[in-house]
């Protein structure tokens, strides 16, 4: 089964628009918005990652190698984290793993 890359993107795009209206005006939502707004920030960046281990997975071990070098040389992250975040540790995690801070905008 195809990832609908597509719909992942606009459910965490939609997450964290909505984040970023919260933090222009605070006081226009409830307590649980905000906590329903908080649990699609994470759940939406989730299911990206998820979605993303499982393509990885499907990769011979060749490809993923190459794969993990090359997103190393092209970033600000080490082959060992690249490693870390797509193979060690379960597949599927309830939190996401890549972010190091704030999300970046696209």
């Amino acid at each position: 089964m195809a990832t609908d890359w597509k719909a992942l993107e606009d459910a965490e795009d939609h997450a964290y628009f909505m984040a970023e209206l919260m933090d222009i005006s605070p006081e226009s939502f409830t307590l649980e918005e905000k906590k329903q707004i908080l649990h699609d920030m994470i759940a939406s960046s989730s299911a990206i990652e998820n979605a993303m281990r499982d393509e990885f997975a499907e990769l011979d071990e060749v490809t993923q190698t190459r794969l993990i070098d090359g997103l190393a040389a092209d970033g600000p992250k080490s082959r060992e984290w690249w490693y870390k975040v797509l193979v060690d540790g379960p597949r599927h995690r309830d939190f996401p793993t890549l972010t190091d801070g704030p999300r970046r905008k696209r």
